[in-house]
C-alpha cells in the first residue's frame, strides 16, 4: 500500500516538474519619475528569439496577475502561462500604486489618464532593447484595452480583450441605467459636468465613493477618450475578443469597435465572462466565479491571441 502511495506521489510531483519546466520567470522593473513599477517576465523553456506580449489591466487597484482589492482572479497570470506554453514571452505588472508598485504611485488628485498611457509606452521602450523579443503585442483587458489603443502605434500588434467600444462616461451611464431615479439622475448629472471638463463641488454621500472630488480629475482625463476614433486610426494588425457571456462589457461594445476598424479581426468566444472563465448560467453564476480563483480559465483565449501573434 505504501509502495502505491510513494508512486501517486512521484508521479505528481514529476508532473508539476514538468509543468514548471516549460517556462520561467523573474522580475522586471520600469524606473518612473515617481518610482519603480514592478512586473514579471515569462519566457517559455529554451526560448531564443521570439514574440512577448505587454499585459495591460483593467480598471481599479488591479495587479499583475489580474487581481483587484479583495477578488483574486490569477487570470492574467493563468493566461501568461498558457501563452509561454505556446512559445510566447510576456509582461504582466502592477500598475502604478498597486500592490509592490505601490511607491509609484501619485496621489489621487494628481493621478491622470495619461499616466496609464505613457507607463505603457514606456514599458513598449524597454522591451524595445531586450534582442530577443522580434515583436511586442499589447494585450489590453478592460480598461486596459483603451490603454493599449492609445499605446499601440509604438507596438507590432494590438489585442482588445474585453474593451468597451464608447467613452467610458457613456459606459457609466449603461451601468448605472438600472439604478432608482435617485442615484441615478444626480450620476448622470456628475457624469456629464465631468465629460464637458468641469468638476463638480456637492456630491451625495451614496455617491462619494464614485464621484468623490479627488478622483474627478482622472475621470475627466478618461472620458475625453473614444474608442472607436482611436481604433479607427490604428495601423497595425488589430484583434478584438469579447466573451459572450460578459456582464461588464457587451458584444455590442466589440462589435463597435470592430465596425470602427473593420480591417481588424473580431473573435466571440462562446460562454467566457469578464475574467476569463466559462460561464453556463445566470448572473449570480456569473458573479461566483469572481471569488473562485482556482477556475480554469477559457483554453480558446489562449489559443485565439497565439493564432493572431504567429501570423504572418
Amino acid at each position: 500500500m505504501k509502495s502505491w502511495i510513494v508512486l501517486i506521489c512521484l508521479l505528481y510531483c514529476n508532473c508539476i516538474f514538468a509543468q514548471d519546466s516549460l517556462f520561467h520567470e523573474s522580475d522586471i522593473e520600469l524606473p518612473t519619475a515617481t518610482g519603480v513599477i514592478k512586473g514579471t517576465l515569462t519566457v517559455p523553456k529554451e526560448f531564443k528569439k521570439g514574440p512577448v506580449i505587454l499585459f495591460i489591466a483593467g480598471s481599479g487597484p488591479t495587479d499583475r496577475d489580474g487581481n483587484s482589492g479583495m477578488m483574486k482572479s490569477e487570470g492574467t497570470k493563468m493566461l501568461a502561462h498558457q501563452l509561454a506554453e505556446k512559445g510566447i514571452a510576456s509582461v504582466r505588472y502592477d500598475k502604478r500604486g498597486v500592490a509592490a508598485s505601490f511607491a509609484a504611485g501619485k496621489k489621487e488628485q494628481d493621478l491622470r489618464f495619461e499616466d496609464y498611457v505613457q507607463d505603457a509606452i514606456d514599458w513598449i521602450r524597454l522591451l524595445k532593447t531586450h534582442s530577443e523579443f522580434n515583436s511586442i503585442t499589447i494585450v489590453g483587458h478592460s480598461e486596459g484595452s483603451l490603454i493599449g489603443m492609445i499605446a499601440a502605434p509604438k507596438a507590432d500588434k494590438y489585442i482588445s480583450v474585453a474593451g468597451v467600444g464608447q467613452s467610458a462616461d457613456k459606459t457609466l451611464k449603461e451601468q448605472l441605467a438600472a439604478q432608482p431615479p435617485m442615484v441615478r439622475n444626480p450620476s448622470y448629472a456628475i457624469l456629464d459636468s465631468l465629460k464637458a471638463g468641469k468638476t463638480v463641488d456637492s456630491v451625495k454621500p451614496f455617491l462619494y465613493s464614485l464621484f468623490r472630488p479627488s478622483v474627478q480629475p482622472y475621470m475627466i482625463s478618461w472620458f475625453k477618450y473614444e474608442p472607436q476614433e482611436l481604433i479607427k486610426k490604428l495601423k497595425v494588425p488589430i484583434l478584438i475578443i469579447q466573451g459572450t457571456n460578459d456582464i461588464q462589457v457587451s458584444v455590442a461594445d466589440a462589435n463597435r469597435l470592430h465596425e470602427a476598424n473593420p480591417s481588424s479581426q473580431l473573435v466571440l468566444i462562446e460562454n467566457m465572462n469578464h475574467i476569463f472563465r466559462d460561464v453556463v448560467g445566470d448572473r449570480a453564476a456569473n458573479l461566483k466565479t469572481y471569488g473562485d480563483f482556482k477556475l480554469p480559465i477559457n483554453p480558446k483565449l489562449a489559443e485565439t491571441i497565439a493564432q493572431f501573434i504567429f501570423k504572418k
